[in-house]
């Protein structure tokens, strides 16, 4: 058997116990109230029962007082055994951990990494050269002047900004009104009269 599953056993007995004490606790309770009661009904009408009840009442509370001093010490003894029992396992865990990393480190050295990152830096400005190669722009796009371009954007803005400050300018409305040919102006006015006709 084990220190573990030993302190579990003993953790496991002292509970058990606990339990019988809280019944034999139970019960004493009760034999008081009861005697207190065969006191209190009986008065002093017939003292001789009522000392007699109130003696064993006395005794029931002694022997109830030592049975929490007990209890006390066995409560203070269990937490005690849960708490070393809960360290050992805490430390075994801890150790466990401890031995996986040491094996984990094992095949490891600080020359090693210090040459894998170094490595991995390398190849990562390696590639950054890569992608700043393939996206350079390539032909005819380099003989073009940018000063030029903005210059002349700047021009753009320039002719946009004068073009908003002059007033807009409408067309003029005509001196005078289309003359109507006189067969149209017959037409229209027969149509006229042909419509007020209809509506009376």
């Amino acid at each position: 058997m084990n220190a573990d599953s030993s302190s579990q056993d003993a953790i496991q007995k002292l509970r058990d116990t606990e339990e019988i004490l809280k019944k034999r606790q139970d019960f004493l309770e009760q034999k008081i109230s009861k005697e207190l009661l065969i006191a209190k009904q009986n008065g002093i009408r017939n003292k001789r029962v009522t000392l007699q009840a109130l003696k064993r009442k006395k005794r029931y509370q002694q022997h109830l007082a030592r049975i929490d001093g007990i209890l006390c010490n066995i409560e203070n003894q269990r937490e005690a055994l849960e708490n070393a029992s809960t360290t050992r396992e805490v430390l075994d865990t801890m150790s466990t951990a401890a031995a996986t990393l040491k094996m984990a480190h094992q095949n490891m050295d600080t020359d090693s990494i210090d040459k894998l990152m170094t490595e991995i830096t390398e190849q990562q400005e390696i590639g950054q050269e890569i992608l700043d190669a393939i996206s350079t722009p390539t032909g005819f796009a380099d003989d073009i002047d940018e000063d030029e371009l903005l210059s002349e954007l700047e021009e753009l803005k320039q002719e946009e900004i004068e073009e908003e400050l002059q007033p807009s300018q409408l067309p003029s409305a005509p001196s005078e009104l289309p003359s109507i040919p006189v067969s149209q102006k017959d037409a229209d006015e027969h149509e006229i009269r042909k419509l007020a006709e209809w509506a009376s």
